[in-house]
C-alpha cells in the first residue's frame, strides 16, 4: 500500500502523464503537494502526496499476484492511497472491497482516488486502526484480505522525518502480529490471505500466520534480475485451511541488472 504501501518497496517505479484539467471533468489532485499519476495506459488514475506516502512496485506485485473470485468482498488493510483496491476494482468488476487506513490524511487520498476513477460505490473506505479491528469490521465478512504492511521494526532501518512514510514503513501503528490477526479477525472460515513481505522476514510471516490458523497455500520468491537473491516474497493464506503449500516460479522484476522488465512485468502496467 509513494515507496510505499503500509511498507517499503526495493524498487521504485513513478508513473506520470501530463495532465490538462479543463479536458477531464474528474476531481484534480487533492493539493498542491500531490501527484496524478495513471496505470493502465491512462485508464486508472491516482492522487498520491509528492513528499508522503507513495506506492510502488509491490503494491503491484500484490495486485496481480492475488485471484479474486466472483462476488468476493475484499478488505485492504493498511491501504494506503488505495491503488491495491483500485487495481483489483479496476482488473475484476464484479468484487466489492473495503479500504481500511488509519492515517487521515490517506483516507481522503483513498476517497478522492475512488470518486476520480467513479469506483465509489465499489469502494468503501473505513478510518480506523486495525489494532481495533473488531469494531470497525464485523467478524469473518471477508473473503479475501489483501495486505502490504510496514517492513521494518520500530528500531530498524532509518526512519523518515515524514510521518506518512514513517507509519508506511516501519511498525509504529502495528506490529506483524498484529497485521495478520486482523486479517484472521476479519476472514471467514476458507477466507484467503495474501501479502508481500521481505524475504529477510519470511520466516516471521509464517510464524505469525500459523499462530492464527492461516494456513500459507502459495508462495512466490521477487528477485531483481536472475542472478539476484530473492528479496521480497509474495505469500497467500487460508483461514483453517490444509499444510500444503504450492511453491510457484520465481518473479523476475528486471530481465538483467540495469535492464528493462521482463514481458511479465511490463504486461501489468498495460490494459489488457
Amino acid at each position: 500500500m509513494s515507496a510505499e504501501v503500509w511498507g517499503s518497496s526495493t524498487w521504485s517505479h513513478s508513473f506520470s502523464m501530463s495532465y490538462d484539467p479543463p479536458a477531464d471533468p474528474r476531481p484534480q489532485p487533492v493539493s498542491a503537494g500531490s501527484s496524478y499519476d495513471t496505470l493502465f495506459d491512462g485508464k486508472l488514475i491516482c492522487t498520491q502526496s509528492q513528499d508522503g506516502y507513495r506506492f510502488s512496485i509491490d503494491a503491484v506485485l500484490l495486485a496481480h499476484f492475488v485471484a479474486p473470485r466472483r462476488h468476493d468482498r475484499i478488505l485492504d488493510l493498511g491501504a494506503g492511497c488505495g491503488v491495491v483496491s483500485l487495481i483489483l476494482a479496476c482488473r475484476h468488476a464484479d468484487v466489492s472491497l473495503v479500504c481500511l487506513e488509519v492515517q487521515e490524511s490517506l483516507v481522503r487520498l483513498i476517497r478522492h482516488n475512488a470518486r476520480a476513477n467513479e469506483m465509489e460505490q465499489r469502494i468503501r473506505v473505513v478510518p480506523g486502526d486495525l489494532c481495533a479491528i473488531n469494531g470497525l469490521v464485523a467478524a469473518g465478512d471477508f473473503d479475501l484480505v489483501v495486505c502490504n504492511p510496514p517492513y521494518y521494526r520500530v528500531d530498524s532501518g532509518r526512519h523518515n522525518v515524514n510521518e506518512e512514510q514513517t507509519v508506511a514503513r516501519h511498525e509504529v501503528k502495528a506490529r506483524l502480529e498484529d497485521v495478520v490477526q486482523a486479517a484472521a479477525f476479519a476472514l471467514r472460515t476458507k477466507g484467503r490471505l495474501a501479502m508481500i513481505y521481505p524475504a529477510s522476514r519470511i520466516a516471521s510471516l509464517l510464524a505469525a500466520m500459523k499462530h492464527c490458523r492461516l494456513e500459507p497455500k502459495r508462495m512466490r520468491a521477487v528477485h531483481a534480475y536472475p542472478e539476484a537473491n530473492a528479496s521480497l516474497c509474495l505469500v497467500e493464506a487460508v483461514k483453517c485451511g490444509g499444510d500444503e503449500v504450492s511453491m510457484l516460479p520465481p518473479l523476475y522484476i528486471y530481465s538483467y541488472s540495469g535492464g528493462e522488465y521482463t514481458p511479465e512485468v511490463a504486461a501489468w502496467y498495460r490494459w489488457g
